[in-house]
């Protein structure tokens, strides 16, 4: 059975990780602090790192750092995992939703611009699949606007901007190393950064609120949660950290590959090949409506052939959760149809060209056959 995703995990990571079983101390300590500088050497641009258990727990972090609470407003794309649109709900602001761009899938600037309010303190962009979005125009609406820009780069460790690595701008940017992202410590997060005090506040906020002084002495002066990133995964996040860049490699030919070869049909929408691009996921829109059939036929139809698919993602607006804030269908077509219409294929490094291969004909084989 082919999956979606799947971790490289080998007998250098194994290793570590036994490395640090042994020592004796497996929670948060010098690992993870390795792990933190050698974050930032690679992100580069002169930013620090501040790893946590979860990117989930660096955005909301990243939030409270940045003083954001009742009464503000976070302006962020429809399109995303929901923990995006859940840990503004979590800080007590409000999320407000944009719309889209098709191919992309990233934030539309245009339509994030209407979203402004006079309660909006920050914009929200994420880099979906590993694509960068549109920065420069993000960054010019940010700065007209005097809003705060955190990043959502849960996808995007190791893609490019222009003539940098994602992260190193110097605003709050968060990454995810969940086991389906190109580098992964089983769960955790990091926050880039290159403010100091921003910095010395995300220390404080994930972990109880202590600040500790060089007397040895600690002091509370504000909440603090345990989002704390332990040594046994920051072991293992710097030996998938050295592998970065093949997998990155791996994946770009991987996807290079689908491109070449998925036929080029009108229900067929597929992503866009830019520089950058660091290929977290491979997802496409087929019209299930003109085959006719149904995603979950379709999705039925490859596992029993052998091929898993993935949904990324439903429209955030239209859970329930963000239908009480008064979000509906229509609000924002582009994320409505991606929605309706996405399926992830297989991409992963230990895959083959004859994977892709696999994948290919059997969408072939569906779009020129019997649809299930």
């Amino acid at each position: 059975m082919l999956p979606f995703s799947k971790p490289s995990i080998s007998e250098d990571e194994m290793r570590a990780v036994a490395e640090v079983l042994a020592s004796g101390w497996i929670t948060t300590g010098p690992k993870a602090e390795e792990f933190e500088r050698a974050l930032a050497e690679y992100i580069g641009g002169g930013i620090e790192a501040r790893v946590f258990n979860s990117a989930t727990s660096a955005l909301e972090a990243s939030l409270l750092a940045c003083g954001i609470g009742s009464g503000d407003e976070v302006v962020l794309p429809a399109m995303s995992f929901v923990a995006t649109a859940n840990v503004v709900v979590r800080v007590g602001a409000r999320p407000v939703f944009a719309d889209v761009e098709l191919l992309s899938r990233n934030l539309d600037p245009a339509s994030a611009e209407s979203a402004i309010s006079s309660q909006t303190r920050v914009l929200m962009p994420v880099h979906f699949a590993g694509l960068a979005a549109d920065l420069a125009a993000i960054r010019e609406l940010s700065a007209a606007n005097h809003l705060v820009l955190i990043e959502d780069a849960a996808q995007a460790i190791g893609s490019d901007y222009a003539a940098g690595r994602i992260g190193s701008s110097g605003n709050p940017v968060c990454f995810s190393f969940h086991p389906n992202k190109n580098i992964t410590t089983i769960e955790g997060g990091a926050v880039a950064s290159a403010d100091p005090d921003l910095l010395q506040r995300l220390e404080r906020i994930r972990f109880h609120g202590i600040e500790r002084f060089a007397n040895g002495e600690i002091d509370v002066r504000e909440w603090g949660g345990k989002m704390n990133l332990p040594d046994v995964g920051a072991a293992l996040g710097l030996v998938q950290l050295a592998k970065l860049d093949d997998f990155n490699r791996k994946r770009r030919d991987l996807a290079r590959a689908y491109l070449r070869r998925l036929p080029r049909d009108e229900r067929l929408l597929l992503p866009a090949d830019v520089e950058g691009h660091s290929w977290h996921m491979f997802c496409v829109c087929l019209d299930f409506l003109a085959l006719p059939t149904t995603r979950h036929a379709v999705m039925q139809w490859f596992r029993e052939r052998g091929v898993i698919l993935g949904v990324h993602y439903p429209a955030m607006h239209l859970f329930s959760l963000y239908r009480r804030l008064g979000y509906s269908e229509g609000d924002f077509p582009v994320a409505e149809r991606i929605a309706a219409q996405t399926l992830t294929l297989p991409l992963f490094p230990a895959m083959q060209e004859s994977d892709v291969e696999q994948v290919c004909g059997l969408f072939e084989e569906l779009l020129h056959g019997a649809p299930p």
